[in-house]
């Protein structure tokens, strides 16, 4: 059976280094101007005009195709209940955690406030492209 986990412990876990338990790294080359002008301006025009052109080359040229988001308003939380958007966003961030070393999925958590159940679908709608 595992050991109780502390307060103090679990505070000291998170808060550790870069606080949080996830981050964004870039997955191409980005040393040189020439590089840095591929992922961003002008370079990223061209995969930007394919995507206009094609819907489906999004998940040729982006991340989407293996990034999901983890979203919660925070009104019902593990075993915390209604907690909030800022405080569910630790659990958020380990599911995130889950999904990156089991599947390999890249994971944004994104805490939405809004209680009103047609408006937190709306946001979540409203970002589905991401």
């Amino acid at each position: 059976m595992a050991k109780k986990v502390s307060k103090k412990e679990a505070l000291a876990y998170h808060a550790e280094g870069r606080p949080g338990k996830i981050e964004v790294i870039p997955t191409k080359k980005h040393s040189s101007q020439r590089e840095l002008s591929l992922a961003y301006s002008p370079g990223v025009a061209e995969p930007c005009i394919q995507i206009d052109k094609k819907k489906d080359d999004v998940y040729k040229y982006t991340a989407k195709g293996n990034l999901v988001a983890v979203i919660s308003n925070g009104t019902a939380v593990l075993g915390l209940g209604n907690i909030g958007p800022e405080a569910s966003k630790p659990v958020m961030e380990g599911k995130g955690l889950l999904f990156k070393i089991f599947a390999d999925i890249d994971v944004f958590d994104i805490e939405v406030d809004a209680t009103d159940v047609d408006k937190f679908v709306e946001t979540v709608k409203a970002i589905s492209p991401t």
